[in-house]
C-alpha cells in the first residue's frame, strides 16, 4: 500500500482528543491511514486495510486494547 493514496483525503482528529496526545485518521481509495497530529502531515502514516480497520475497531469496542489488558 502507498501513502500516495491519500492524497486529498480529509484528516479528522477525535473531538475528544487532548493537547499532546492527537491522532489524525483519514480515509481514501479504501486504505486508512493514521497520523500524529503533532507532525503537522509531515510524519509517518500507518495505513490499513478496510478489513484490518474493522478489526481494529471491532477489538477496541470489545476493551482489547484497554492498557490495563495490554499491561497484563
Amino acid at each position: 500500500m502507498s501513502e500516495d493514496r491519500l492524497i486529498g483525503a480529509r484528516w479528522r482528529k477525535s473531538s475528544s482528543s487532548g493537547d499532546g496526545g492527537c491522532v489524525e485518521v483519514a480515509y481514501a481509495d479504501g486504505v486508512i491511514g493514521v497520523r500524529d497530529t503533532k507532525a503537522n502531515g509531515a510524519g509517518p502514516v500507518l495505513l490499513f486495510t478496510e478489513r484490518e480497520w474493522v478489526a481494529f475497531l471491532a477489538g477496541a469496542q470489545q476493551g482489547e486494547f484497554e492498557l490495563k489488558s495490554l499491561a497484563g
